[in-house]
């Protein structure tokens, strides 16, 4: 359990707060590609780390990242027009474009000095593995832009299902890490089966072990951290364990132990205090999924199972839309789709989750981790220091990967994750 003040610096996200500051030393995923995928496009609000901002593609195919509201008279310039190689305010007609210049003055006399006065707040953006990523904190501090580790190359296949979730960002970060949880939360989708490692179809996922009780193991990194979920394997269970190898690569994303056809990442990203913005990806392996066969799969499809603003259409109102008739027949959960199922626990645990007065066992080292992890090095901010995963000497990401597979139990599984060498595309 964490106190009242630790759970708090976990939680908060705002750009005054310790967690919210570590966040903007990072490069963000502000939305998905799609979102912004022609010129002329719509705009976009973008609401990420507590403050909204407004994506557009121009005319020329170039993303901008502006404040959302326009730097004369404080209007949304969602509404803009998007036109020209600029977005346009619609109350007096003030354009900018992608680099937050001011180009038109409509309610200007012609000529006026003001134009070169004035600038809307612009923000560095990268479109890489499907997502728009923006750089959110001090420009003088600004990196290079360093590719995630699920998509290492351009041409990396990457297919991403997006559901913005009303709770916070750490009990959803903390539900992805938790190896434990699946063998009974996701048991009717990953299913034991005689299979030498980690298999997928299109019904469902299936793992070489029946054990629901797994022994966990941690190591810190200088990204994050990385455990290992030992279990039974249904085969040569007295000489051979099970190996699940989990990344956490601080703050937005951890790598899942991936099967046979493709590998799986989540990306989690704050909203606000009390909504994340949730993607989940398989990438990289010989039949990644289209995308449009990832969220079927998964049941996020647009229209179907979430809104137009990615809102999921279960929800506490109606349930969840549970089957407990698919229950008495034998599914575990009643609700189809394994991120929909995580979904109905962390909202369940209300907008925030009380971290005082869990009781923590011992397959919740991950757990334990993470928190000691991440309310350590949001005090370390505070106190002017850097942030996780920023050092000098840092691990390249493209160079992190999660692992599986039954093992010799005479093999430590620290050995199998070797960071020395970036991981080959496929």
């Amino acid at each position: 359990m964490l106190t009242p003040e630790e759970n708090d610096i976990l939680t908060r996200v705002g750009p005054d707060r310790p967690m919210g500051r570590l966040m903007r030393q990072h490069w963000t995923p502000v939305c998905l590609v799609e979102e912004v995928a022609e010129p002329d496009c719509k705009p976009l609000r973008v609401e990420i780390l507590g403050e909204s901002y407004v994506a557009f593609r121009d005319t020329k195919g170039r993303v901008g990242l502006l404040d959302e509201l326009c730097p004369h008279r404080r209007a949304s310039l969602v509404f803009g027009r998007n036109e020209e190689c600029g977005l346009r305010c619609l109350y007096h007609g003030w354009k900018m474009d992608v680099d937050g210049n001011v180009v038109a003055m409509s309610s200007e006399p012609e000529g006026s000095p003001l134009m070169n006065k004035v600038k809307a707040r612009a923000y560095s953006v990268r479109e890489w593995g499907g997502f728009v990523w923006a750089w959110l904190g001090d420009k003088e501090r600004m990196p290079e832009f360093d590719p995630p580790a699920f998509a290492p190359a351009a041409d990396t296949p990457v297919s991403i299902l997006k559901i913005r979730v009303p709770a916070n960002w750490a009990q959803i970060h903390e539900g992805q890490i938790d190896s434990a949880h699946s063998s009974s939360l996701h048991s009717s989708d990953m299913k034991p089966a005689r299979v030498e490692g980690a298999s997928a179809d299109d019904k469902a996922w299936y793992r070489p072990s029946t054990d629901k009780a797994p022994r966990m193991q941690t190591e810190t990194t200088s990204y994050g951290f990385h455990y290992a979920a030992i279990r039974k394997p249904i085969k040569n269970a007295g000489t051979h364990h099970y190996l699940r190898i989990t990344e956490y690569v601080a703050p937005y994303y951890s790598l899942i132990p991936p099967n046979n056809n493709y590998r799986v990442a989540s990306v989690i990203v704050p909203i606000n205090d009390v909504e994340t913005a949730f993607h989940f990806i398989a990438w990289g392996g010989p039949n990644v999924p289209s995308t449009e066969e990832w969220r079927r799969f998964n049941h996020a499809v647009p229209g179907e199972d979430v809104d137009h603003k990615w809102r999921p259409k279960r929800n506490l109102d109606n349930d969840f839309l549970q089957d407990r008739e698919a229950m008495k027949a034998g599914n575990f959960t009643g609700v189809k789709g394994i991120p929909n199922q995580d979904i109905v626990m962390w909202v369940s645990m209300g907008p925030i989750v009380d971290r005082t007065s869990d009781v923590l066992g011992a397959s919740d080292l991950a757990i334990v981790e993470f928190r000691r992890l991440m309310v350590d090095a949001a005090r370390k901010v505070a106190e002017g220091g850097r942030a996780i995963g920023t050092e000098e000497r840092r691990v390249p990401q493209a160079h992190i990967a999660s692992r599986e597979g039954v093992y010799s139990k005479e093999i430590d599984w620290r050995t199998l994750v070797d960071a020395s060498r970036p991981i080959a595309a496929e």
